[in-house]
């Protein structure tokens, strides 16, 4: 799947609001929404290294934690700030990749953690990183926000 075409989707998705609490233990629309604006400015970043030709990229997901996601939440304002904020880092992003051409077979020293179902600690293509991303990533936390739309509850 195409990666603006998976933003377009999850743009959508949060701009229409009206999601629920989260579950004990899980995370609100906005933790998501903060989650997803603070992986596109580590993919961001590493992309930029690609294109600059850089001897070392990295791109870790796995240090981002729940203090780093609630300050951004914080400092956004809400949903409607952090969907502002989204729109701009997805699209920086994928300017960044359209640039890519064959660069994006660079290996990228790449470590995330998707559930139990995806581990990634070594160095993958770039453009299999961005795959994951449009293909995994991206569609699991559309999941998780379609599942906190707001429905009527059962009496």
């Amino acid at each position: 799947m195409e990666l603006r075409a998976v933003y377009r989707s999850l743009l959508a998705e949060v701009e229409a609001g009206g999601f629920r609490p989260a579950p004990p233990g899980g995370w609100d629309a906005e933790r998501i929404v903060a989650h997803l604006v603070a992986n596109d400015e580590l993919m961001s970043e590493a992309t930029e290294a690609v294109l600059a030709g850089a001897p070392f990229a990295y791109y870790d997901l796995t240090g981002v934690h729940r203090p780093e996601l609630d300050a951004l939440v914080e400092r956004c304002g809400g949903l409607p700030g952090l969907a502002t904020l989204l729109r701009a880092t997805s699209g920086r992003l994928c300017g960044l990749v359209d640039r890519l051409g064959p660069a994006a077979d660079t290996p990228v020293e790449t470590h995330l953690r998707e559930g139990f179902d995806l581990v990634v600690d070594e160095p993958l293509p770039w453009s299999r990183t961005l795959d994951l991303h449009a293909r995994v990533h991206l569609p699991r936390h559309l999941a998780q926000l379609r599942m906190l739309r707001d429905q009527p509850q059962p009496a």
